[in-house]
């Protein structure tokens, strides 16, 4: 699928235009206080030509055949660039917490790191985080740390996504 840089993209967004639009796949997770697990995944990034884009995930457990077993996380949240290649993350999850995020982009690449994490008093505690997206081949790669639940930092989620 041929993608089209937006006629009204920010210039502080073109790092990061190649993320635009809705992306679907499926991935894997693991984390020392639960059992492994398969999911699908869509993510969506749009922008109105202010630089910031809105994003929004959603993912469903799925079994190994790919059938849906149960609806899973959902994350909302405005990917903030102030500057060519410099990014700010806010992030909202239907599981009680909210982030901060800062990082760079380059080249295809994303690296962002926590810098403050909040969450509701029903929220598993999460601590700290990092993520890496990367354009693989015209494909959306991601990974995601996590520090939660008295855990140190670790790998929790990895997915290939592909253009919708």
């Amino acid at each position: 699928m041929v993608f089209e840089i937006p006629d009204n993209l920010h210039p502080n967004c073109a790092p990061v235009a190649w993320l635009l639009g809705t992306w679907r796949g499926n991935g894997h997770g693991d984390y020392p206080t639960i059992e492994g697990f398969e999911f699908g995944q869509e993510l969506i990034f749009t922008h109105d030509g202010r630089p910031f884009f809105h994003y929004m995930s959603r993912a469903w457990i799925v079994d190994a055949e790919g059938e849906l077993v149960r609806d899973a996380a959902m994350e909302s949240g405005f990917l903030r660039c102030p500057e060519p290649g410099k990014l700010e993350l806010l992030l909202a999850h239907n599981t009680g917490f909210a982030e901060v995020w800062y990082g760079a982009a380059d080249a295809g690449k994303v690296e962002l790191h926590t810098a403050g994490v909040g969450f509701t008093e029903t929220a598993k505690e999460v601590t700290s985080g990092s993520r890496m997206y990367g354009n693989v081949d015209g494909d959306l790669l991601y990974a995601y740390d996590m520090a939660a639940m008295g855990q140190e930092l670790q790998p929790h989620t990895w997915a290939r996504l592909k253009r919708a």
